[in-house]
């Protein structure tokens, strides 16, 4: 098997080997399900040992990017458990894991022309078609997130027919465009006007802001501003050294 030649890095060796498998499927070199190079032929390329080729294919399956059979091979995972490792979560399975009733208010859902701000963020051309929902998700009758969201028609051409009364957009889209990664940032700011209205609370009230941008594959397919009131929402996780 040719591998392509690598500039040198100053990087750890099992890292070295990670980062070109990890490059290489971020890239689509390997489809998911495909057949990945051997850990023999790894330790050939890279002139490491086996247990280094190892370690940097254990970390691979431990993100959820490689399966492993014993005996058979390393196999680039299907995407949808690629999308499962970035902990994106539907908002309406986590309402309903706490025991409670989730459901949806669609205040907008249409396609408009992408202005030049958002066209470069979603790689489309200035003026091209973008489409736009705005959804207020509820915790047992109680606004919990305001959800703007702009969407790449070519990633996901039927998502102004779908009833998000019924599913929500994330788990809609995860189906339909598996993720490979996501950008984002979050905020404490105010809710700007709309937002306030919708959410039920005052125009100076502190909100949870987070605006995600998912990619597959290099192809951008959401844009989302994401607005939770302060008071009805908790970041929650955990962190073991």
């Amino acid at each position: 098997m040719a591998f392509a030649a690598l500039a040198e890095a100053p990087l750890a060796p099992y890292a070295r080997v990670k980062k070109y498998l990890r490059d290489g499927l971020a890239s689509g070199r390997w489809a998911p399900g495909a057949l990945m190079p051997s850990e023999a032929e790894l330790v050939a390329v890279f002139g490491v040992s086996r247990m280094t080729v190892n370690r940097a294919l254990r970390e691979l399956r431990a993100e959820g990017l490689v399966d492993r059979s014993q005996g058979v091979g390393t196999f680039a995972a299907q995407l949808y458990r690629v999308s499962s490792t970035l902990t994106i979560r539907d908002l309406h399975e986590e309402i309903e894991s706490r025991g409670h009733r989730h459901h949806a208010e669609v205040h907008l859902k249409r396609e408009e022309r992408a202005p030049r701000a958002l066209a470069g963020r979603l790689g489309l051309a200035v003026g091209a078609p973008v489409f736009h929902s705005l959804i207020v998700h509820h915790d047992n009758g109680v606004p919990l997130q305001c959800a703007d969201r702009y969407v790449n028609p070519a990633c996901a051409p039927d998502y102004l027919s779908v009833d998000f009364t019924k599913t929500t957009p994330t788990h809609y889209l995860l189906e339909v465009a598996p993720l490979w990664e996501a950008q984002y940032t979050i905020e404490a700011s105010a809710p700007t006007g709309r937002e306030a209205r919708l959410l039920g609370i005052g125009a100076g009230d502190a909100c949870l802001v987070v605006v995600r941008r998912t990619v597959s594959r290099g192809v951008p397919i959401t844009l989302a501003r994401l607005v939770h009131p302060g008071s009805r929402y908790q970041l929650e996780g955990s962190f073991s050294p």
